[in-house]
């Protein structure tokens, strides 16, 4: 059917758009299964609890516990739900690994490790400079993760850049406007992608 994912650095708006563009696939008549990467399941539970600095383990093996939830994720939800005829809107996904492992880890085995898994239809990374998305990761939350320091965000977002330009159906978009500015870009490119894909409306 259709699968969409939204990468970014963190604050840049991933849920929200998300979400937005949920509503607006269900307004053009598709049935819509939106999720998240880590998941909400015990391996996502983990890796979460990692990133809160709950309990520590080596880059690699946290890297492992994205691909094994990643695995689960797509056995168990996108892929069944593209097969009965849904479109599938992910919160992160194979692109999130490249850009936070990368960090640590060297980027083509991260590639490797995350070789077998579907590619979307379209990714959406959601691009903003760094120390903006920090302002706004601090104004919403009332813990700082792992990733989320401004030197880190500089690398991650230099690594998204190099996987837009390495992959396909990969679009960048700035978010320093207004929410329904770059949600209209989105859309915009969305129905491009729809029509390529599905054809025109009936």
């Amino acid at each position: 059917m259709l699968f969409v994912a939204f990468e970014g650095i963190d604050g840049a708006g991933l849920t929200t758009h998300a979400r937005l563009t949920e509503k607006f696939l269900e307004s053009r008549g598709f049935r819509v299964v939106l999720t998240k990467e880590p998941t909400d399941g015990l391996i996502g539970g983990l890796i979460r609890a990692c990133l809160r600095g709950e309990w520590r383990t080596d880059p690699m093996t946290l890297q492992l516990l994205f691909a094994a939830d990643r695995c689960h994720h797509v056995n168990t939800v996108i892929l069944p739900a593209l097969r009965a005829g849904r479109a599938v809107v992910t919160d992160r996904y194979v692109f999130s690994s490249l850009a936070y492992g990368s960090l640590d880890l060297d980027y083509e085995w991260l590639k490797v490790v995350n070789s077998k898994f579907p590619l979307p239809d379209v990714t959406f990374i959601l691009d903003i400079d760094p120390s903006v998305a920090i302002e706004r990761i601090r104004g919403d939350r009332f813990a700082v993760e792992l990733f989320e320091e401004v030197e880190k965000l500089e690398r991650v977002r230099s690594a998204y850049l190099r996987i837009a330009r390495e992959f396909s159906n990969v679009y960048i978009v700035k978010t320093d406007d207004e929410v329904g500015e770059v949600q209209r870009e989105i859309e915009v490119l969305l129905e491009e992608v729809i029509r390529r894909r599905i054809g025109p409306p009936r």
